[in-house]
């Protein structure tokens, strides 16, 4: 099996060299390059192969949610994983709109940053414990009728699958269904919750204890 390759993107060395060492000392990982900013770090890409992104937020010249947002729109396949001293759920719901794919605190253990990289690797979303907190601390969402929506076994099923980051045909394989009744359980989702993107339903799912 490959290793796995990480361009890490942060605008302090000492950060860098740091979660360098740490990469290249764990088995099953390649951090390919690093960067300090956005901006490096998409001329980067253009040249190396890279399965995941670490990226902080707070940068010059090009910071880390304009970066984000413009490596899932020309390279959706690369993975980021957004790694920041903010745990504010304002900022996790704009990372989460950006398109980043998870988001763990700089005070992390190098397990815990490991699990996250590879989690993103197997197509789900990765949040850590205290980002998790935050997001479930707001309000229980409601649906547009103003009262808190009723959701079957099914759906919440199907839910907490999405909010996991499994794509409509890994739900399916999952639950034993097509990956188009996958889909319309989303619209259904969507629809009853008036919710109208998955950043949204991950939202809600968390918020709703459907995912701790």
């Amino acid at each position: 099996m490959n290793d796995i390759r990480v361009l890490v993107v942060d605008d302090h060395r000492i950060v860098l060299d740091g979660l360098r060492a740490l990469l290249d000392d764990a088995p099953g990982f390649d951090c390919v390059a690093t960067a300090s900013n956005g901006k490096e770090a998409l001329d980067l890409l253009k040249l190396l192969k890279v399965d995941i992104v670490l990226m902080d937020i707070d940068m010059p010249v090009m910071d880390g949610m304009e970066a984000t947002i413009r490596i899932k729109r020309t390279m959706p396949d690369v993975k980021v994983l957004s790694l920041t001293q903010h745990s504010e759920r304002a900022m996790v719901q704009k990372l989460m709109d950006c398109g980043s794919d998870g988001y763990v605190l700089k005070n992390i253990d190098r397990d815990e940053l490991l699990l996250a990289i590879r989690k993103l690797m197997q197509g789900q979303k990765y949040f850590s414990e205290e980002v998790s907190k935050k997001m479930a601390e707001r309000e229980v969402l409601t649906a547009s009728s103003g009262a808190p929506a009723e959701l079957t076994d099914r759906e919440r099923e199907v839910l907490r699958l999405i909010a996991e980051g499994l794509s409509s045909k890994q739900i399916g394989d999952k639950l034993f269904i097509s990956s188009r009744t996958a889909d319309t359980h989303r619209t259904n989702l969507m629809n009853k919750l008036d919710i109208h993107n998955i950043a949204g339903l991950i939202r809600f799912a968390y918020a709703n204890g459907i995912v701790e």
